[in-house]
């Protein structure tokens, strides 16, 4: 007979616990095993992305039908990722997202620490860089072959501003507002949609930015384009801060009671 904990008892009377996911990591975790989280998940995030679109390329020469795989592709590999993963490390994969929540954590005294963002945002770049070689890998193609496709105009990194302001908005969002348990589904969603209505396809993320211009394929960026879109994103980060600030912060409390 197995005997249960009084405190386990009550857990287990009241369901399970909602899901810990981006922006959010579980207490008593090690951070050797979250930023190992944080490389594993990174790494297929843009195994997918890049795969995805090799195997688009592949099929039709449609460029519509092409990020429409693409997309959707990504849309459902963010999800499990995020599911599967967000209760070890909050599932960042991220470093704006990080960086985004260990700005509104100084003042609360919990959540990321300058320790975990030194350990997340090298697992998160390297993570990247080894998705897109592995991605390359099982297509055929070149392991390391920079990308020659230039994303430097002004309209795109406007779209990067904009995608990663409102995934900011969206994760912190939901951390404010205790609904934390509906991100595998809103940050893929949200993903899958700024694809479409951004005109830089919504990189958001200065990791998968540096992992993507290791292959010179439908998914890659030129090196030269990468500066301008990091930057571009960490405006987004601040821009979606200062968004935050304002819409969830009514009575000064910085909290907005769920629905």
């Amino acid at each position: 007979m197995t005997v249960i904990e009084p405190a386990a008892g009550e857990a287990a009377a009241r369901g399970p616990a909602p899901l810990p996911a981006s922006g959010a990591r579980p207490p008593r975790t090690p951070l050797t095993s979250r930023a190992a989280a944080e490389f594993v998940g990174t790494a297929a995030l843009v195994a997918v992305v890049v795969g995805s679109g090799v195997q688009a390329t592949a099929l039709t020469d449609d460029a519509a039908l092409r990020l429409l795989a693409n997309s959707t592709a990504t849309v459902f590999g963010l999800g499990v990722l995020i599911a599967l993963l967000g209760p070890v490390s909050g599932a960042h994969f991220n470093p704006a997202v990080t960086l985004a929540e260990w700005w509104t954590a100084r003042r609360r005294g919990t959540g990321v620490d300058g320790r975990t963002v030194a350990a997340y945002v090298p697992a998160q770049t390297a993570g990247a860089i080894a998705g897109a070689i592995l991605a390359d890998a099982m297509f055929g193609e070149p392991l390391v072959r920079w990308s020659q496709h230039d994303r430097s105009a002004g309209n795109l990194l406007l779209g990067e501003v904009v995608a990663t302001a409102g995934l900011v908005l969206l994760v912190l969002g939901l951390a404010r507002t205790d609904r934390l348990r509906f991100a595998p589904v809103a940050v893929a969603s949200y993903i899958g949609a700024a694809y479409w209505f951004t005109s830089s396809t919504s990189f958001a993320n200065p990791a998968v930015t540096v992992g993507r211009a290791f292959t010179d394929t439908f998914a890659g960026i030129a090196p030269a384009s990468v500066p301008g879109f990091v930057a571009a994103q960490l405006v987004g980060v601040a821009v979606g801060l200062a968004l935050v600030a304002v819409v969830f912060l009514p009575g000064g409390d910085g909290e907005t009671p769920p629905a």
